[in-house]
């Protein structure tokens, strides 16, 4: 069952803030979501948010309702890890408590409750058809960062779920770059040939992709700090051309990782979406 725990008028549409129990997690989950002016079903867009993150920061930053409610579109944005009293957590930012990395961990002590792929893909699309005017036909995911690694990665492993991905700045293989090593790690032990079931470039490289997207979008700053050591989109590329997956990375000059790039750019990058689930 969800509970509203808010609600907000903007853009004649509405946004809930909502806590459900998740039985993946074993802990109570939140999330926030935007319902366009109408009657609905309406079309939806699941939306991950990266390091450190809420279900808050995309929801206040991102700007993002206006574009939405002028397409008609939903927004699903959820909690990034479970949290609570038992819940095991780090005091590092990028693991542990904000930093699930959407991965179901196999190692103790996150095993417990770390379970953000079975989350996600399960126990939140439940909630939020089972209680809001969504169209399950007609569902997109994208991502910032860690979460944008998360669209790509649950999109190629999960596609009956999704009609279209997109992501900015993601960690597009992060079995090659310093957050992922690390999360890995700690979420999934040694085994580097487990960590590529959740790389996104290693997925395709694998033949994931199995043409079910007609395209996948990346919007990437050049002016991003981790764009060299953590993000690589150029293997993500590399990964989509070997494939024959097309990948469209759209490179704003300038732009930054953080949500003033995402705000300038979310409208076109909902528009986007919006075209491949008619």
């Amino acid at each position: 069952m969800v509970e509203i725990l808010s609600t907000q008028r903007t853009f004649d549409g509405t946004l809930h803030y909502c806590r459900h129990q998740s039985a993946a997690t074993g802990t109570s989950m939140r999330f926030s979501i935007f319902l366009p002016p109408g009657e609905g079903p309406f079309p939806v867009l699941v939306w991950l948010s990266g390091l450190t993150c809420t279900e808050d920061n995309f929801t206040v930053k991102a700007g993002a309702y206006g574009a939405a409610a002028a397409l008609g579109m939903a927004i699903v944005a959820p909690d990034t890890s479970p949290r609570g009293e038992g819940v095991a957590d780090s005091p590092d930012y990028d693991f542990g408590q904000g930093a699930g990395f959407y991965v179901d961990a196999t190692q103790a002590p996150w095993a417990s409750h770390f379970r953000m792929e079975t989350y996600i893909t399960r126990d939140l699309l439940e909630a939020v058809h089972g209680a809001f005017p969504l169209d399950p036909a007609r569902r997109a995911i994208s991502g910032h960062s860690m979460g944008g690694h998360g669209a790509l990665t649950l999109a190629l492993k999960h596609p009956d779920l999704f009609r279209s991905v997109g992501a900015f700045a993601p960690i597009c293989s992060p079995t090659r770059c310093p957050w992922g090593q690390k999360a890995f790690t700690g979420y999934l032990g040694a085994d580097e040939t487990v960590w590529a079931g959740h790389d996104a470039a290693r997925l395709i490289e694998a033949g994931a992709a199995k043409g079910r997207y007609a395209d996948i979008l990346v919007e990437q700053g050049l002016g991003d700090n981790f764009l060299a050591d953590q993000l690589k989109p150029e293997l993500l590329e590399t990964a989509c051309e070997a494939a024959g997956q097309p990948l469209t990375v759209l490179r704003h000059e300038g732009y930054d990782h953080s949500y003033f790039f995402i705000s300038t750019f979310i409208a076109d990058h909902l528009a986007w979406h919006r075209e491949r689930l008619d």
